[in-house]
């Protein structure tokens, strides 16, 4: 069994989250630009035994596509076309940006390191992972 992978993409910064390999729990990985994204996973599922790749679907409050599918969507494509092998799926991500500020409070994460954009997309990533294994 290999891992699964999150992804919380943005325009700018996408964070990235990891199962272990028994997929028992859900890690924050890293935050990088979002230009150096395909190749990172190039080479991450070269190194990395990955079965299965889960990606945020932003939602609004009434259930419609938020504005930001409209940058989403061509990655998704792309990554179809560049993964074939890996099964990509779209996860409702809404809330996840709260989500993360309230468990880096919880936490006892300073004020400065809650400021800190690329800290709380890794952890979004991860709040979809956890959510998307928690249906399986």
């Amino acid at each position: 069994m290999g891992r699964v992978l999150a992804i919380d993409y943005g325009q700018k910064r996408t964070g990235l989250a990891v199962t272990d390999p028994l997929r028992i729990t859900a890690n924050p990985l890293l935050t990088l630009p979002t230009g150096q994204l395909v190749d990172w996973l190039q080479e991450y599922f070269q190194n990395n035994e990955v079965d299965e790749v889960v990606i945020g679907h932003p939602t609004q409050l009434n259930g419609e596509e938020s504005s930001s599918m409209q940058y989403i969507r061509p990655f998704v494509q792309r990554f179809r076309k560049l993964f074939p092998e890996k099964p990509l799926y779209e996860y409702d991500e809404r809330f996840t940006s709260t989500l993360a500020h309230q468990a880096m409070i919880l936490g006892g994460m300073k004020k400065k390191q809650r400021q800190d954009k690329a800290v709380v997309d890794k952890i979004a990533a991860c709040i979809i992972l956890e959510d998307y294994l928690q249906t399986l």
